[in-house]
């Protein structure tokens, strides 16, 4: 995978609505990865999947 994801620390606040719940199951060894990604950043495991997903979306090609 080509590029760079940046992800900014976050100061702390609550209340995001418009959301639906999904349930992902994902190896370990990636849960930490994002776990300590959380800590660095002071971001949820919910937030950076999200900002993870909305970067990497765009820059999939389908191969047929």
């Amino acid at each position: 995978m080509a590029g760079e994801i940046k992800i900014t620390k976050k100061t702390a606040r609550k209340g995001d609505d418009g959301h639906k719940i999904v349930s992902v199951r994902m190896k370990e060894e990636l849960l930490e990865r994002l776990d300590t990604l959380s800590a660095k950043t002071n971001r949820s495991r919910n937030e950076l999947i999200n900002l993870l997903l909305e970067s990497a979306i765009d820059i999939v090609t389908v191969e047929e």
